[in-house]
């Protein structure tokens, strides 16, 4: 692949930053249990040039591979988190042991995220369907509109967290963004789809312009996914 200035400060940055963030990730040893690192459905490559290899390796591999060696760590002695569907255990998380709640939080939430997040982009991922193209035009003013205030949500995130689309069980449609790896689980939603704007999701290549991943990322987002994700959600079986 042909390297522009841009690839060439990105493969510094990445140098230079990788192996802080692979030790910050590694530094407890894997744990092993119930819950799985689901595969890439794509090669780490597949999303080039708007999301870089070595940029998904490292979220996938060792960021959410840690929330799931964190949840197996947790399970160990309370396995009723990995006995439970992850949507009732983060919709009532007041009801766990207090002293597991922020783990079960923090490390659930971004186990279904995550889990999310893998599926809703692809190299190639067609166009909405009629249905969710009518839901999207009635209740986000168009697909302009959507994209420009997802966007506009994910600027105003302070820190980390994720701007989102959620969606009801009659199709309607409402953005929001939720802070660190809180899902809209916990309150009994389900996302449609969102985006990851933690700095590790795009730093490497992008270094401080949010502004630029979020614009960029709409070239990967997987309509067909979302198609099969709207349908599901109507019929009551979108489970995160």
């Amino acid at each position: 692949m042909l390297l522009d200035r841009r690839h060439i400060i990105a493969a510094a940055a990445s140098i230079a930053l990788a192996p802080c963030v692979v030790a910050a990730q590694t530094a407890a040893p894997p744990a092993t249990g119930p819950f799985r690192l689901p595969p890439l459905p794509y090669p780490t490559n597949a999303l080039e040039p708007h999301i870089d290899a070595l940029t998904m390796e490292i979220h996938h591999d060792r960021h959410h591979g840690a929330y799931v060696a964190n949840l197996n760590t947790i399970a160990k002695d309370h396995p009723q988190i990995a006995a439970t569907p992850p949507a009732q255990v983060l919709a009532t998380l007041n009801q766990l042991p207090e002293q597991i709640r922020p783990g079960v939080r923090n490390n659930l939430g971004g186990h279904v995220n995550h889990s999310m997040f893998w599926r809703i982009m692809s190299p190639s991922g067609g166009r909405p369907s009629a249905e969710l193209a009518a839901a999207i035009n009635r209740d986000l003013g168009g697909m302009d509109k959507l994209q420009s205030d997802l966007n506009a949500g994910g600027l105003r995130v302070f820190g980390s967290g994720w701007t989102l689309v959620t969606v009801t069980r009659d199709g309607k449609l409402a953005l929001e963004t939720r802070p660190n790896q809180d899902s809209a689980l916990m309150d009994g939603k389900r996302a449609l789809f969102g985006n990851d704007v933690w700095e590790h999701a795009y730093y490497l290549y992008y270094q401080y312009r949010r502004a630029d991943y979020l614009k960029a990322w709409w070239n990967v987002v997987n309509w067909n996914e979302l198609n099969t994700r709207y349908a599901a959600a109507k019929a009551g079986t979108l489970e995160i």
